[in-house]
C-alpha cells in the first residue's frame, strides 16, 4: 500500500509539472482527484486493511490528496501569469484611442487657508515651527504662565492621557520648545492641530487647527504686533480690510488683546455675520510676559517679544462665508467641488 502511494504521488508530481495548458490542469484534475481517479482508488482499498492500519494510511491519503490541490493550484496560476506576460509582449497599442479619465480630488479649505496664511507670514519673514500633539503640562500650561488653579487646565477643558501628558490645547507650546532651544532673534509661527475639550456647535470643535506666530528680538513693541496685524489682514482678505486691538487678558501675554478686523461681508458697515457691530473677532495676542521669558532662560530686560495666534477654521468660515464650522468636517462632496479649481 505504501508503494502504491509513492508510485501516485510520483506520477502526479511529474504529470502536473508537465502542464503546459489550462486543459492539461483539468485532465490532471480529473485523473488525480475525480470520483474515478487514483486517488479515490486508493480510499477503496482501504477496507482490505487491518483496522489498525486503516487510520494511517487514511491520513497519508489525505496528504496526497492536499498536495495534488496544492499543485495543481500553483501550476495553474504559473500558467496564467505566463499566458498574461505574453500577451502584454505581443499586444499592439493604438496611441489613437482616446486616454482613461482620472478625476482629480482637490485640497481640503483648511488646508487651503493653511497654505495661505503660512505663505502670508513666510513673506512677512517668519519661520514655520512645528512640534507634537501630545505634549506635557509644562509646556502647554506651566511654561505659558497658567496658574494651577485656572478653568482650562480642567477635565472639562483639556484631554488629558497617562503620566502627566496631554492633548495640546494650543499651539503655543511649540513656541515655548523653539525659545528652550534657540536664543533670540525669534521669527516663527506654529501651525497645526488642537484639542479640547468643547462639544461641537457651530463655532466649536474638539478638534481644530491655529496658527500662531512669536517675535522675540530687542526692540520689539505693541507698534510691531499692531503692524503684523494689518498687514496680515490686509494681505488675506483685501486691501479693503482694516484691523484693531482691544484690551483683553491671557496669562502668557502683558499686555494682552484681542484682534478685530473690519467684515469682510459689509465692508464694516454692520451685518447680521457682524452683529451690526461692523468688526469681527479674528484671534489673540499680546506681548509676551516677562515671566515667560525668565522660566525659559530668556532675558526680559534684554528682549521682549509678542504672540498672536488666529483659528484657521475661523478664517476658512470668514474667507468662503461658511455659516457653521461642522460643515469644515462633514465631508460633503458637493462642499467640496467647490474648491476644486483652488490651490493652497
Amino acid at each position: 500500500m505504501k508503494e502504491k502511494l509513492r508510485e501516485v504521488a510520483d506520477q502526479a508530481r511529474e504529470l502536473i509539472a508537465a502542464c503546459q495548458t489550462a486543459n492539461d490542469i483539468l485532465n490532471a484534475k480529473a485523473q488525480y482527484l475525480g470520483k474515478k481517479s487514483l486517488i479515490n482508488q486508493l480510499y477503496t482499498q482501504l477496507r482490505d486493511l487491518p483496522e489498525q492500519d486503516k487510520p494511517a494510511f487514511g491520513q497519508l491519503i489525505n496528504e496526497l490528496r492536499a498536495e495534488v490541490e496544492q499543485l495543481l493550484e500553483r501550476r495553474d496560476q504559473e500558467l496564467k501569469q505566463a499566458t498574461r506576460e505574453l500577451h502584454d509582449q505581443t499586444r499592439e497599442q493604438d496611441l489613437s484611442l482616446p486616454g482613461c479619465f482620472q478625476p482629480r480630488g482637490s485640497l481640503h479649505p483648511i488646508t487651503i487657508i493653511r497654505r495661505r496664511i503660512e505663505d502670508v507670514f513666510i513673506g512677512l519673514g517668519f519661520e514655520i515651527a512645528e512640534g507634537p500633539d501630545i505634549d506635557d503640562e509644562f509646556h502647554n500650561f506651566d511654561a505659558l504662565n497658567t496658574p494651577p488653579d485656572h478653568p482650562s487646565r480642567n477635565l472639562a477643558d483639556t484631554f488629558y492621557l497617562d503620566n502627566g501628558y496631554l492633548l495640546r490645547t494650543q499651539t503655543s507650546t511649540v513656541q515655548v520648545r523653539t525659545m528652550e532651544k534657540y536664543p533670540p532673534p525669534i521669527h516663527i509661527i506654529s501651525p497645526g492641530r488642537c484639542y479640547r475639550n468643547d462639544k461641537p456647535d457651530p463655532s466649536h470643535s474638539p478638534v481644530f487647527h491655529q496658527v500662531e506666530a512669536l517675535v522675540v528680538d530687542k526692540g520689539i513693541s505693541l507698534a510691531d504686533l499692531k503692524d503684523t496685524l494689518q498687514n496680515f489682514a490686509q494681505i488675506m482678505f483685501g486691501p479693503q480690510v482694516r484691523s484693531r486691538i482691544r484690551p483683553h487678558f491671557f496669562p502668557f501675554t502683558e499686555p494682552s488683546a484681542e484682534m478685530d478686523i473690519s467684515c469682510v461681508s459689509c465692508k464694516g458697515t454692520g451685518c447680521r455675520i457682524c452683529k451690526n457691530s461692523g468688526w469681527l473677532e479674528l484671534g489673540g495676542a499680546g506681548m509676551v510676559d516677562p515671566a515667560v521669558f525668565k522660566m525659559l532662560g530668556i532675558d526680559p530686560e534684554l528682549y521682549s517679544g509678542y504672540a498672536l495666534g488666529v483659528g484657521i477654521e475661523r478664517i476658512a468660515m470668514l474667507k468662503y462665508n461658511i455659516p457653521d464650522m461642522r460643515i469644515l468636517y462633514e465631508n460633503d462632496v458637493r462642499m467640496l467641488r467647490q474648491f476644486s479649481g483652488e490651490t493652497g
